[in-house]
């Protein structure tokens, strides 16, 4: 894959993925407006947690980040790939069925894991009633996401970003089906009940389609990869040993968040704030890193098989430009206008001015790591492509050790931001470790001097960008808090202004140029 195909492989996967996130706010919207941040809310969102923290352990995290390497790796050298992706998706399916069953029985356990300060209270019962209607969704979305590395591995990133756009699709209609009156509750008579029913029976109607969208497009890809009776090959064995120290990282990983929702739990409502303060950070990562991420893999993987050194770096170089150019000016708007973003986007129905705050706080803090958040899914590639998983998970566990000395220790001084603090400066001692661990894989880890050169000057022009909404959101105070359209029109100047601001300054210090500018968007 050349430089030219990252850049639009990320590109597809970016506009697939804004419109998801997009989606993604549209649901968050609802789901504030008719719940707010009460126990119906927090129910939902920690029920969901639950198969969502798995997912990323056996699915986008440890499996996929052991599959994608050996599967374009054979896919180059045209050794079997079909086959191999076969038996791992076999081997992966009769794990989650396992999984499944043992978790649905041990709910109430797993759910106290997540969040014990719902214990004794009403929230506890509800969370283990729409956690067990939940999970099973673990199974057909990490079966989707194999099937989307697959995709990946042979240049085809649409489907499978498309994916996620179907659980927002289908969350929201069955959320205004439930605001209608239509459907009951399996948590009994209370308030926002049907709602958060609607929504955990909806969670499970999307992972079917989730998978069968990306099954079909395999089909069309050219393999049949029904699944069959599970058996332990060479290959799998291989895969095992390589997914093993990317399990246990994905096991540290989903420690932090068990971390950050624990302490969460003993504060009314703040699950929910840095839930909502999650999904708005989350937008550019998931744009931009997630992205880079997804695109490179495979492509470093191909290139390390065909020993091109100078593709590998060219690839690692346009890539972390890029998140650069597009997460720093996020983060900085992040910090500066956090309570304008909030309060525009949130704050209606049963989510007040003092939930805006709460979620500002947080949103501004995690706007602080995401530049960090941003640069790892840069760098983790380059250590799975050569099969190293070991070393990211000694990593993890160092960040891990960060993120709960600060979570626990400053949640008795600034209660529930200490989650959000532990999360971003683990962040970048994970990003600092991954860095310093890569400084002896040759020059396919090293920047070129273009991206060295720019960094300062996106730094630059972020700033500018970041006074000019200051003073914007200053200005436009009084349209901010009339509400309504009108203020939906304040924060799309704001963001207009601020935009304009940073393109600007970022070509009158060459922190990009317009060639840069025409060949991004023409590809």
């Amino acid at each position: 894959m050349s430089a030219v195909r990252l850049v639009s492989g990320a590109l597809t996967v970016g506009i697939w993925t804004l419109l998801s996130r997009i989606l993604g706010f549209v649901r968050d919207i609802l789901i504030a407006a008719w719940l707010g941040t009460g126990p119906v809310a927090e129910a939902f969102l920690v029920a969901f947690a639950l198969p969502n923290m798995f997912r990323r352990f056996f699915a986008e995290g440890a499996f996929n980040m052991a599959f994608v390497p050996l599967f374009s790796k054979k896919l180059e050298a045209g050794e079997g790939a079909e086959s191999f992706a076969r038996d791992a998706l076999s081997g992966l399916a009769a794990i989650l069925v396992v999984f499944t069953a043992v978790a649905t029985i041990f709910m109430p356990w797993l759910v106290l894991a997540m969040a014990s300060g719902f214990s004794g209270d009403v929230r506890f019962e509800m969370t283990v009633t729409l956690g067990r209607i939940v999970f099973v969704y673990i199974l057909f979305i990490s079966l989707a996401a194999l099937l989307s590395g697959v995709l990946n591995a042979s240049g085809r990133f649409a489907a499978a970003a498309a994916a996620p756009v179907l659980l927002n699709i289908i969350l929201i209609t069955v959320l205004f089906f439930a605001e209608m009156g239509l459907g009951g509750s399996v948590i009994g008579d209370i308030d926002g009940g049907r709602q958060g029913t609607a929504l955990a029976f909806g969670v499970v109607v999307a992972g079917v389609a989730q998978l069968v969208l990306v099954w079909v497009a395999v089909r069309r890809a050219g393999f049949d990869l029904r699944p069959a009776w599970p058996r332990w090959t060479p290959d799998l064995k291989r895969l095992a040993i390589i997914a093993a120290p990317a399990a246990l990282a994905g096991g540290v990983v989903q420690i932090n968040l068990l971390v950050g929702r624990q302490v969460a739990s003993f504060f009314d409502g703040a699950i929910a704030w840095l839930s909502y303060a999650d999904r708005l950070y989350q937008l550019p990562l998931g744009i931009v890193g997630i992205a880079i991420g997804i695109v490179l893999l495979p492509d470093l993987s191909r290139r390390l098989q065909a020993d091109d050194t100078t593709g590998g770096r060219t690839a690692l170089s346009r890539a972390a430009e890029m998140s650069l150019a597009l997460a720093v000016p996020a983060a900085v708007a992040l910090v500066v206008i956090p309570d304008t973003l909030v309060g525009t986007l949130f704050e209606r129905g049963a989510f007040d001015a003092a939930d805006t705050r709460a979620t500002a706080l947080a949103c501004a803090i995690y706007g602080l790591g995401l530049p960090a958040f941003v640069l790892q899914k840069v760098v983790q590639p380059l250590y799975f492509a050569r099969e190293d998983t070991k070393r990211p998970f000694y990593y993890a566990v160092v960040a891990m050790v960060i993120n709960a000395v600060l979570a626990i220790g400053l949640a008795p001084v600034v209660g529930y931001l200490a989650a959000a603090i532990g999360a971003s400066v683990a962040g970048w001692g994970m990003l600092a470790l991954l860095w310093w661990g890569a400084r002896n894989m040759g020059e396919a880890a090293r920047f070129d001097d273009r991206v060295k050169t720019r960094i300062a000057r996106i730094i630059l022009a972020a700033a500018v960008m970041g006074a000019g909404l200051w003073i914007a959101d200053r200005l436009l105070a009084s349209m901010l808090n009339q509400g309504g359209l009108i203020e939906i029109f304040a924060l799309t100047l704001i963001c207009l202004i601020g935009l304009c601001l940073y393109a600007i300054a970022g070509l009158a210090c060459r922190a990009f140029t317009l060639d840069d500018l025409r060949a991004t968007f023409r590809r």
